[in-house]
């Protein structure tokens, strides 16, 4: 499908889960398109601001706001003749979709601050967002306008737990590019096959990195794997119709049976973005049902030590991230200030609160 749509001067709306390879399809579909000599141009839209957004996009000239010191070309026109492929596409704001939107229906461009006349540009437009796009405009967040000049051709790429049969080849492949000999043993690979890889192809070369540079050996058996593989089995395989609750119970279960750190474990997929805001307030919501709603409790549930309470609220509310107590608590109970989350006062000084996209 990507070949036949390569060959398209249609747009194209990329769609998947976090980690499966969406911006590699995009990098396909220019390779073989009539603009494979121009350039590709990639824009992270959940990465910036929604102003810092719109210069990126369509430049600035001196002056234009704080900070603008001097003239900067967009990437729109940089991705002239070529490929402007804007990742993240749903978490633009409703003004930066009108802008968008005008930019889509005759390709002009106008940057920021500038008196000129608007200037024309050929750009093919590529999209990609892990985010379903048709809840969000019946939610009134995303214009169903450019909602449908985006998606003239749809490709959907599967998540790699709908596509077993590709992660030997996956591992094969990963393996074969580096200079490190790495031997699995039937036993380690069975438990490749059987994980259910929330994280996707990202969190399987992850993975492969991670036991590439940590082996002594060369030689990885099921207890050198990370604490999720090493108790994964095939009935994970299944196939879920509710792929967010699948994804809680994942996470759940390496922490709370497995005893793994949310520090360590959960923390670094989620700013990897292998799990999504809604996957980690599914998780908080399995350790509130289990802690009777007391966010304290979840700490030692979690892997975490007492003190780390705060920081821990600290993170939640960064990210959005922070579920309400109440539905959790036993009729009666009654609240106490200990037991309430504390009002987010600053980012953590442990991670400057990286844009990470809502899905």
């Amino acid at each position: 499908m990507a070949d036949r749509a390569a060959q398209s001067p249609a747009k194209i709306l990329i769609t998947g889960e976090t980690g499966v390879g969406k911006d590699l399809v995009a990098r396909y579909i220019h390779s073989q398109s009539s603009r494979s000599a121009g350039p590709f141009v990639a824009v992270n839209c959940a990465g910036l601001t929604e102003t810092l957004l719109e210069s990126e996009l369509f430049g600035h000239v001196k002056g234009s706001f704080t900070g603008a010191f001097r003239d900067k070309r967009g990437k729109i026109p940089l991705a002239h003749r070529g490929i402007l492929f804007l990742d993240e596409v749903g978490e633009m704001s409703l003004r930066m979709q009108a802008l968008l939107l005008r930019f889509l229906e005759n390709g002009e461009i106008q940057a920021v601050g500038s008196d000129q006349p608007q200037t024309h540009v050929d750009v093919r437009v590529v999209a990609a967002t892990n985010r379903n796009l048709a809840d969000l405009v019946a939610a009134g967040q995303f214009r169903e306008d450019l909602y449908y000049r985006l998606r003239v051709i749809h490709l959907r790429v599967p998540a790699l737990r709908e596509r077993p049969e590709d992660i030997r080849a996956l591992m094969q492949h990963f393996l074969a590019r580096t200079d490190r000999n790495l031997t699995l043993t039937d036993a380690a690979v069975r438990a490749f096959l059987t994980y259910r890889w929330p994280g996707n192809v990202r969190e399987l070369l992850n993975v492969l990195e991670q036991l590439l540079w940590l082996s002594t050996t060369g030689i990885v058996d099921v207890p050198q794997l990370p604490p999720a593989l090493r108790n994964s089995s095939p009935q994970m395989l299944a196939p879920r119709v509710d792929r967010r609750k699948q994804v809680a119970d994942d996470l759940y279960d390496a922490l709370v049976k497995q005893r793994a750190s949310f520090w360590e474990y959960v923390y670094p997929m989620f700013l990897a973005r292998d799990i999504t805001r809604h996957d980690l307030r599914a998780l908080v919501r399995r350790g509130l049902l289990e802690s009777k709603g007391r966010y304290k409790s979840m700490l030692a549930l979690f892997g975490m030590p007492s003190t780390d309470y705060r920081r821990f609220m600290n993170f939640l509310a960064a990210h959005e991230c922070s579920v309400a107590v109440r539905e959790f608590r036993r009729e009666g109970a009654v609240e106490t200030p200990a037991d309430m989350p504390p009002p987010f006062i600053q980012p953590p000084a442990f991670a400057p609160a990286p844009m990470v996209p809502s899905h």
